[in-house]
C-alpha cells in the first residue's frame, strides 16, 4: 500500500510541475502585434491603389512569421488567386489613425505570380496544378 500511495505522490508532483511550466504571463511581450494586423487585411500598392487582402499568415515551427497569403484579383471571391508573399516584404504605415498594409508590388505583377491553393488533407498551402 505504501508504494502504491508513493507511486500516487510522484504522478501528482510530475503533473503539476507539467502543468506549472505552462503558467500565464504577467503581460503582453514588448514590440509585438496580434496576427489580426494582417489576417484579413487588406493589402495596397505604393499608390494606395488596392492589391488584395490577407488570407492567411504563415508560421515556421518556431513561431516566426514568414509569409502572408493574399488573394488577388477576381470579384467577390470569384475568381481570386491566392499568391505567397515574404512576410518581411509587406510593410505597415499609419494613415488617418489606420494601419495600412502595403507592399512594392502591383496586382497585376501579383496577378501573374505562381498561385496556390489550401490542402487540407497536409494542412499546408501548395502550388496551384495548372
Amino acid at each position: 500500500m505504501k508504494k502504491f500511495a508513493a507511486g500516487i505522490a510522484f504522478a501528482s508532483i510530475l503533473s503539476t510541475a507539467a502543468y506549472a511550466a505552462t503558467t500565464s504571463m504577467s503581460a503582453s511581450p514588448s514590440e509585438s502585434w496580434t496576427v489580426t494586423n494582417y489576417y484579413k487585411q487588406s493589402v495596397y500598392d505604393p499608390k494606395e491603389s488596392k492589391i488584395g487582402d490577407v488570407d492567411d499568415v504563415l508560421v515556421n515551427k518556431q513561431g516566426q512569421v514568414t509569409g502572408l497569403v493574399i488573394g488577388v484579383g477576381g470579384f467577390l471571391g470569384a475568381g481570386e488567386k491566392d499568391v505567397i508573399v515574404p512576410f518581411t516584404a509587406v510593410k505597415t504605415q499609419k494613415k488617418n489613425d489606420k494601419w495600412w498594409l502595403t507592399l512594392d508590388e502591383t496586382k497585376d505583377n501579383l496577378k501573374s505570380a505562381p498561385g496556390f491553393s489550401y490542402d487540407k488533407a497536409s494542412t499546408a498551402w501548395v502550388p496551384e496544378k495548372k
